[in-house]
């Protein structure tokens, strides 16, 4: 049986370096900073976004049990009007290099599902952005595999 994408990647570690990775670039980019380095950040922001990424992609139900939802995740990032486009492919372009810059895998089919991951997250939020969008207040987690968002 294949592994998941989450343990592909070798794992919570994996994970945990991730998102570190990933929120210094953010920090670092001159247009996507303001959102990450704003007052009301959650403390533990970067080891939830590591727990929240693992579990959809493979790991274990860290973020939905101990932490939060996939709701309050998407009314996280709502309600913040258009023009949101360009920050999306830059939070993208910032979570393939940050896969770089902490060695995970890769081989061609990992790095696309990962991409393709994002892409489609990005995407999620996004459909929230205008100011009256009505967010649901029991979307699923998503869980996302080799081939893709999974209907379970």
């Amino acid at each position: 049986m294949r592994p998941s994408l989450y343990e592909h990647a070798g794992g919570e570690a994996a994970f945990l370096a991730l998102a570190a990775a990933h929120h210094r670039r953010c920090l670092d980019d001159p247009e996507l900073n303001h959102p990450f380095s704003h007052p009301g950040q959650h403390p533990q922001h970067v080891a939830r976004l590591a727990a929240y990424w693992a579990e959809v992609l493979g790991g274990p139900p860290t973020y939905s049990t101990t932490m939060s939802d996939h709701s309050s995740v998407l009314l996280m990032h709502a309600h913040n009007g258009g023009g949101m486009h360009d920050l999306g492919r830059r939070f993208v372009d910032c979570f393939v290099a940050a896969m770089d810059d902490v060695g995970m895998p890769d081989d061609p089919e990992f790095r696309a599902a990962m991409r393709a991951y994002m892409e489609w997250a990005v995407s999620d939020v996004l459909i929230y952005a205008p100011v009256d969008s009505a967010v649901p207040s029991n979307a699923p987690m998503p869980r996302w595999t080799w081939a893709g968002l999974s209907a379970d």
